[in-house]
């Protein structure tokens, strides 16, 4: 057995083990290790920050960007925000244990369903420091067991947060093998950890494209996740055009890095006259790079700069100041393009039209489908979710943002006083 496989088979045996005593311990147990949690990372400030020191000195030998090397950095802001949220989410509903729809039988017995915990999560994630603490306390506030896997570039940072978690359960009377961290760069850490399914339960990553390729390819267990976001704004026929400048605007332009920003507009054939020049010219000013087509190119002409979008860039995530542009002759056409380039993300139509509103979210199969509303807002917390452990484009268990609801499953349960089946 090779180190990484040996590492592995030990700590997936001690987390499925304290999976068992989580999911045993009742909430306001689990809300006291958490409360710890949020207390020790403050009282650790030092401790933390002098590892991400070690993180910070070897990405600029590395030659990482400024930004990168921003998103290491353990600030006295950074720590007490994380402490913040491990509150925040310790402040959320509990979905562990809760029973729904207990019908009754012709027997006499009760029927009905209870929500439980996953077990074990493994988290593999390629982001800032701050993600094990968000991480940890998600799973720890769902009643599962979680073994995290982050970056090499924040090695010593992660190490010294997953510490500082464990060992807060552990003073909250919780096992501290609920949170564990796998300490190595080595990559064949993760090849182990997504072939240990005797212990794993479910996988979530959470980074770049080349990761999440890597997870899905290679993995024994379930994975939560999203590839692309390619999301779409149509502007129907019958839209208010002063709403579509905004929506369209704010899809692209608020934050142009992130999965559920707009990147491939579709504007009716019948208002692209009046409203393209417009929301072109706003666009354009704020700095976003518009790619037409032909149509596009046409009704636009002179007006601002534009490139002739090429096939790639209907099925591209830019994330990026860089927008597809697309007349459509119908609401047929619109629902046909976004079948074929859709991510099944985030999808949003501007219109007054009830039916064809109505129709739009019938048809456009994605995580989310909005009326009126921006791309921006598939995100958990915008929800009224809480915290959430990303975007799931997936259709099986759980889809859209993954907040505590999406790290628990739902068994029956029966009630009954002595009955037989016949």
């Amino acid at each position: 057995m090779s180190d990484a496989n040996a590492m592995m088979e030990r700590i997936g045996q001690e987390a499925r083990q304290a999976a068992r005593r989580m999911s045993a311990a009742d909430g306001a147990a689990r809300n006291r290790a958490l409360e710890a949690m949020a207390k020790g990372l403050l009282a650790e400030t030092a401790a933390m920050q002098a590892a991400n020191a070690l993180d910070l000195a070897a990405a600029e030998a590395n030659g990482l960007t400024p930004a990168m090397i921003d998103r290491l950095r353990l600030t006295d802001k950074v720590i007490h925000a994380m402490a913040d949220g491990v509150r925040e989410v310790a402040a959320l509903p509990d979905p562990v244990g809760e029973i729904t729809e207990m019908k009754p039988r012709p027997n006499g017995m009760l029927v009905g369903r209870m929500r439980v915990p996953l077990g074990v999560i493994g988290i593999i994630y390629e982001s800032r420091p701050n993600v094990t603490a968000d991480a940890a306390a998600l799973c720890v506030k769902s009643g599962n067991a979680v073994i995290l896997r982050g970056g090499s570039e924040a090695l010593h940072s992660n190490r010294a947060i997953a510490k500082c978690l464990a060992q807060a359960l552990a003073d909250a009377g919780l096992p501290a093998a609920a949170v564990q961290f796998i300490d190595t760069p080595d990559r064949a850490a993760v090849g182990a950890l997504l072939k240990s399914d005797r212990y794993v339960d479910v996988i979530i990553p959470r980074g770049g494209k080349g990761l999440i390729q890597r997870v899905i390819e290679e993995s024994h267990i379930p994975v939560i996740k999203h590839l692309d976001g390619i999301c779409h704004t149509y502007v129907d026929r019958e839209a208010d055009l002063a709403m579509a400048n905004a929506l369209t605007f704010n899809g692209k332009m608020q934050r142009t890095g992130v999965c559920n920003a707009t990147e491939t507009l579709l504007v009716h054939e019948a208002v692209a006259g009046a409203f393209l020049p417009m929301a072109a010219r706003r666009l354009h000013e704020a700095g976003c790079e518009l790619r037409g087509c032909p149509r596009t190119l046409e009704l636009l002409k002179d007006m601002v700069p534009l490139v002739p979008a090429t096939p790639e860039d209907w099925d591209t995530e830019h994330l990026d100041a860089i927008l597809g542009v697309k007349v459509v002759a119908s609401l047929d056409e619109a629902l046909n393009h976004i079948e074929a380039h859709s991510s099944r993300h985030t999808e949003t139509i501007v219109t007054r039209d009830q039916r064809r509103a109505m129709r739009f979210l019938r048809e456009v199969d994605s995580s989310a489908v909005m009326v009126n509303a921006s791309t921006r807002f598939n995100d958990g917390f915008q929800f009224g979710l809480g915290a959430e452990m990303g975007i799931s484009t997936d259709k099986l268990h759980v889809r859209g943002p993954v907040g505590l609801e999406g790290l628990t499953s739902l068994k029956y349960i029966v009630l009954g006083d002595g009955q037989l089946r016949q």
